[in-house]
């Protein structure tokens, strides 16, 4: 990348919500500037970073790393109050590696100052501001410029402290007199108000709001700050006697749940990344079905918590999806060993856990969505992609939202009570158990187990009658009895026999597929919803985006039905069966 330093120049506003900077997005002309290029999206990750004594702050930098890709950037900004409402400042930027020390970084003049400042000391995280940014070129005359609409989110320690929404207008090239002349036009919006604190002044001003409910070292980490960046030579809230007095950010969203409710647990509680566990279930033929259930689900619970941390943060979207499958599975082991224990003891642990699966279910849905409706716009030409916003831009928004719920409920008291009481559940073995009403009744693996496969598989073969003509509904509870019987093979695989592992994969192979169906399906639904509840406001490059897009997914889901003979036939064939009987008679 370019290195160097250079002078930012721009416009500031709040937004009270990003749809009120759409307007602008779409215009074709904006006072003198016109429109110079589509819309493009980009996603943005900047980690905000300082030595333990604070060398850069204390010297006025803002220092943040940034992730594009596969890369990292190091930039550092100059903190100085905007001059005739512009915010201008000295920014330097490089190549940086945050996995090792600044000296071995290319050389660059951020890696100058950092050297120069720090010397061979590391640098920390201090907190990370994501953004999705949707950006559009302007250009008047020989000023270019590019107008953005950024929803932004504040973390600390992968706790949402804060989101809130900004429109900037940030100088390309060119002269900045006509800057100004735009930032007249935009003062007369009553839905925009000029800002006077960049990215980094809001940050600090929501950790100053969150510290006192932080971990101790966090907040120690934070006393220790130089008053320049704790409020231009104010003290910290939590240093304050009057703090429960003051009066907030008008401009700020509100605070996350988890930053505010007094009765969350301190994050302190978060685990960390658990150790790799066992890699098998260890159920055995002569187990008892309480001991096959507790090794079961001890083992996907100890998955659940591993993903834990990783989930809060959100850097890589698996750990969210890996989580919700262990969640899944902990269910389905419930179900499948129903008799297993008394009622009594799994009645409130499964009320609460399902209460995470579905916050963790609603976050990944709008993922794949999300992940879905990308990769087809990245096939568009780029003069058709801005038409997908609107659409983008909501499952953004909804997605954000059930992030919200999702992570409140981890910061709660019920998920700290369910993450004790499932552990002490775990640990109660035998007294969890059921009792046997007799020694003669079936209670052992190698006797329950052969009859629950079958049952489970007769249920997915059922619909081989129908199926030439189902709907799509009833292709949908055919997904859902096919993930039984995966289920079943899952949890005793190890019992099984070498057969085991290839009818498993059949079984994987024909749920993905009817997965992959029904996510068509969904998208589909949701891309007509947004059509008809918008009719009128959406412009006619984008209804027709839209359209063009609700198309290929029934098209989609019209080429999954036609070809779903083969998968099929690999689960319900003769050559599968003959492989399940001897599975199933290894027991």
């Amino acid at each position: 990348m370019a290195t160097g330093r250079k002078i930012e120049v721009e416009l500031k506003y709040q937004l009270d919500a990003p749809v009120t900077g759409d307007g602008y997005l779409a215009a074709p002309e904006l006072g003198q500037f016109r429109a110079a290029g589509p819309v493009r999206t980009v996603s943005i990750e900047d980690r905000y970073v300082d030595s333990a004594d604070w060398a850069l702050s204390r010297a006025g930098f803002a220092a943040r790393l940034r992730r594009n890709g596969r890369e990292t950037t190091i930039g550092l900004k100059r903190q100085a109050a905007p001059e005739g409402g512009l915010h201008r400042r000295e920014e330097l930027e490089g190549d940086a590696d945050p996995d090792v020390l600044a000296a071995h970084w290319a050389a660059s003049p951020a890696r100058s100052v950092v050297l120069e400042l720090c010397g061979d000391a590391a640098l920390s995280e201090l907190f990370t501001i994501r953004q999705v940014r949707r950006i559009r070129p302007l250009e008047w005359g020989d000023t270019t410029a590019e107008l953005s609409v950024d929803e932004v989110e504040v973390l600390v320690d992968g706790r949402t402290l804060t989101r809130f929404n900004e429109l900037e207008v940030e100088l390309a090239a060119g002269p900045e007199e006509p800057l100004q002349a735009l930032g007249e036009i935009l003062d007369s919006d009553a839905g925009l108000r000029r800002s006077s604190r960049s990215k980094l002044d809001r940050a600090v001003r929501a950790i100053r709001k969150a510290l006192p409910t932080m971990p101790e070292e966090v907040q120690r980490r934070w006393l220790e700050a130089p008053p320049e960046l704790l409020g231009r030579g104010r003290r910290s809230r939590a240093e304050r006697p009057d703090s429960a007095a003051e009066t907030p950010d008008s401009g700020d969203a509100a605070p996350d749940p988890a930053a505010t409710d007094s009765t969350s647990p301190p994050l302190e509680r978060v685990p960390t990344p658990a150790k790799a566990g066992p890699r098998t279930l260890g159920v055995l033929p002569d187990d008892s079905l309480p001991e096959a259930a507790r090794k079961v689900i001890k083992f996907h619970f100890g998955k659940m918590q591993a993903k834990e941390r990783g989930t809060r943060t959100g850097i890589d979207a698996e750990d969210l999806h890996d989580m919700r499958v262990a969640t899944r599975r902990i269910r389905a082991a419930w179900r499948i060993f129903d008799d297993a224990f008394k009622p009594a003891k799994t009645r409130k642990l499964r009320r609460r856990l399902r209460m995470v699966a579905d916050r963790l279910g609603a976050v990944r849905d709008l993922d794949v969505l999300i992940d879905g409706l990308e990769a087809y716009r990245q096939g568009l030409d780029q003069d058709q992609q801005p038409g997908l916003e609107p659409l983008l831009t909501l499952w953004r928004r909804q997605r954000n939202s059930a992030r919200d719920l999702l992570l409140a409920e981890l910061d709660s008291g019920r998920y700290a009570a369910f993450l004790a009481d499932m552990t002490d559940f775990l640990e109660a073995g035998a007294n969890a158990a059921a009792t046997v009403a007799s020694p003669t009744l079936p209670h052992r693996v190698r006797d329950r187990v052969p009859s629950q496969i079958w049952a489970a598989y007769q249920a997915v073969r059922a619909y081989e009658p129908v199926l030439p003509w189902a709907d799509v509904e009833t292709i949908h509870q055919l997904r859902i009895a096919t993930k039984w019987l995966r289920y079943d093979l899952e949890f005793f695989g190890e019992t099984l026999g070498p057969d085991a592992a290839r009818l498993l994969e059949r079984v994987v192979a024909l749920q993905d597929y009817l997965g992959c169906l029904h996510d068509a399906d969904v998208a589909a639904k949701l891309a007509r919803d947004i059509l008809v509840a918008r009719v009128g406001e959406l412009s006619r490059a984008e209804t027709d985006a839209i359209g063009a897009y609700l198309h290929s997914r029934e098209r989609e889901l019209a080429r999954r039905r036609r070809a779903l003979g083969p998968v099929w036939r690999a689960v319900t064939g003769a050559p599968f069966r003959r492989a399940l009987g001897r599975a199933t008679a290894a027991l």
